[in-house]
C-alpha cells in the first residue's frame, strides 16, 4: 500500500491513522507547518496563523486521543477558516483596510461547532475583499493564487479556502458562498465545494454581502469529507443516501450550450459525467428552465443592493480605501431604487418556482459551474469576465443546496467541473449522487 504523506490525508484517512496509531493530531499538524512555511509564499493563502495556539490545540487533542477519551467527529482535525469568519481571539480582517486591527471577541456559531466537534482551527485564510470584487494587488494582503499554475486565479471570494485545501496545506476549509465563492474556487482549484440549502448553517459571526443570498460551506477534497463537516455545521445528521439506480438527474445543458456558452472542453468534461451516471444506473435527461442570465441578473441586483446598504457610509465617506475591484463592485448597489430591488425580489420568487415546478419530476438537476478554465492574472478583462461565465447563482437565488466535483483537467492542466443541485427536501439524493463520483481530487504539481 502507498504510504500517503500527512498533508495529502483526507478526514477520513487522518481519523484512521489516529485510531491506528500511526499519526497524532500533534504530529499532522506540525508537518502541516512545515508545508505550509514551504509552499503558502508561493500561493499567499493564509492572512494569519497562530502557530503557538494551533500547536497548543494540537497537543491537547493528542493528550486526549493518548488517554483513550471519547472524540468527536473532527478530534484533531486542522480546519482553515475564510477571513471573514470570526475565531475568538484572531483579526477578522476581511482583507481590507477597514478592518485591520479589528479582532473578534468570540468565535462564529460556525466555529463553535467546529470546536466542540473537536477541531482544530488552523488560520484565518484569503478571501477578496468584504467577499466582493476580485483579486486585487491594492490590498494589504496579496491575492490567492492557483496551485495548478500560479499566474492563473484560483476563484473567489473563499479563494484561500479553495487553494490551501487544494495545496495539502489543511484537509479542509470553510468557505461563503452569496454568488458561487465556495463554488468558484472549489472548481478552479479542482476539490470539492459544497453549499448548503439557505438558512442550513448559522451565520452569527460571519460578516455579511447580501444576507439574503449568503450561505456558508465546507470545501475539501472528497464528498464524504464534505458530507461530514455539513453535518457538523448544520448540526444535523447527513440523511441515508439511497441507492444512485434509477435516480433522475436533470441536465440542464442550455445554460452552458445556449445562455452562456461554454468551452468545447467544459461542454465534453460535463458529457462525459452524464455517460458515467448514466452507466450508474441515472437516467439523465434534458430539461429546459428560465435563462441563465435571467438567474444572474437578479442576483447581481439583490446582492448590490444589499452589499451597498452594508457600506454606504463606506463608500460615502472614504470609498478610496476600498481596493478599485471592490470599489466599482459595490458603488453600483448605491444607485438601485427600490422598486428596482423589489423587482428582483419578484423575479427571484417566479425564478425559484419556475425551476421547482421544471425540475418537479427530477431527484437532481446537473449544470456546469465555471464556463471556462480561471483567467490569467496578467489577463485583467478576462479575470472580470470570469466572474459571469458560471451557472452558480441560480441556487443562491433559489436557496437549492449545491455541489461542484472535479470534472478532470483541460489541456493546459486546469481544472474543470461539474455542479449539482436538488430542491430543498431532496438533499439525499443530492449527495448520493455526488458520492457516487466520490474520488480524492488530483493533486495540483507543487
Amino acid at each position: 500500500m502507498a504510504v500517503i504523506d500527512p498533508h495529502w490525508l483526507d478526514i477520513g484517512g487522518i481519523q484512521a491513522a489516529y485510531r491506528q496509531g500511526t499519526l497524532t493530531p500533534l504530529r499532522l499538524v506540525e508537518a502541516l507547518i512545515d508545508r505550509i512555511d514551504r509552499v503558502d509564499p508561493l500561493l499567499n493563502s493564509i492572512v494569519h496563523l497562530d502557530r503557538r495556539q494551533v500547536l497548543e490545540d494540537a497537543r491537547a487533542a493528542t493528550a486526549e486521543l493518548k488517554a483513550g477519551r471519547p472524540m468527536g467527529p473532527l478530534h484533531g482535525v486542522p480546519i482553515g477558516i475564510k477571513d471573514i469568519i470570526d475565531v475568538a481571539g484572531q483579526p477578522t480582517t476581511c482583507h481590507s483596510r477597514f478592518m485591520l486591527g479589528n479582532i473578534a471577541r468570540h468565535d462564529a456559531a460556525l466555529v463553535s461547532r467546529l470546536r466542540m466537534a473537536g477541531a482544530i482551527i488552523m488560520g484565518k485564510l484569503a478571501t477578496h475583499e468584504f467577499a466582493i470584487g476580485g483579486p486585487s494587488f491594492d490590498l494589504p494582503f496579496p491575492p490567492a493564487r492557483n496551485p495548478w499554475n500560479r499566474h492563473h486565479h484560483p476563484g473567489g471570494s473563499s479563494s484561500g479556502s479553495g487553494v490551501a485545501v487544494a495545496a495539502g496545506l489543511m484537509p479542509a476549509a470553510i468557505g461563503t458562498d452569496t454568488a458561487g465563492s465556495i463554488r468558484n474556487p472549489a472548481s478552479g482549484c479542482g476539490i470539492v465545494g459544497l453549499k448548503p440549502a439557505y438558512g442550513a448553517v448559522p451565520l452569527d459571526g460571519v460578516f455579511p454581502l447580501a444576507p439574503s443570498l449568503d450561505h456558508a460551506g465546507p470545501m475539501t477534497r472528497n464528498v464524504a469529507d464534505a458530507l461530514l463537516l455539513l453535518s457538523v455545521l448544520s448540526g444535523d445528521p447527513v440523511p441515508p443516501l439511497p441507492s444512485v439506480q434509477g435516480l433522475r438527474i436533470g441536465f440542464i445543458r442550455h445554460f452552458h450550450e445556449r445562455d452562456i456558452p461554454a468551452t468545447p472542453e467544459v461542454a465534453a468534461a460535463l458529457e462525459n459525467v452524464a455517460h458515467r451516471l448514466s452507466a450508474e444506473g441515472c437516467i439523465v435527461t434534458g430539461i429546459n428552465v428560465p435563462a441563465l442570465t435571467r438567474f444572474a441578473a437578479a442576483n447581481l441586483t439583490i446582492m448590490q443592493a444589499e452589499a451597498a446598504a452594508i457600506h454606504a457610509d463606506r463608500l460615502r465617506n472614504a470609498p478610496g480605501i476600498f481596493a478599485a475591484r471592490t470599489r466599482a463592485a459595490l458603488l453600483p448597489g448605491l444607485g438601485i431604487e427600490a422598486g428596482r430591488l423589489d423587482a428582483a425580489r419578484v423575479e427571484k420568487a417566479v425564478l425559484t418556482d419556475a425551476l421547482t415546478e421544471a425540475a418537479a419530476a427530477c431527484d437532481v438537476v446537473m449544470t456546469a459551474s465555471s464556463m471556462d478554465v480561471p483567467a490569467r492574472f496578467d489577463d485583467d478583462d478576462a479575470i472580470t469576465r470570469g466572474y459571469g461565465l458560471q451557472a452558480r447563482t441560480v441556487f443562491n437565488l433559489t436557496g437549492w443546496p449545491a455541489i461542484v466535483l472535479p470534472a478532470g483537467l483541460s489541456h493546459t492542466g486546469l481544472p474543470l467541473s461539474v455542479q449539482f443541485a436538488a430542491a430543498k427536501g431532496r438533499e439525499a439524493c443530492l449527495f448520493a449522487v455526488a458520492k457516487c463520483l466520490d474520488r480524492l481530487s488530483s493533486s495540483p504539481p507543487i
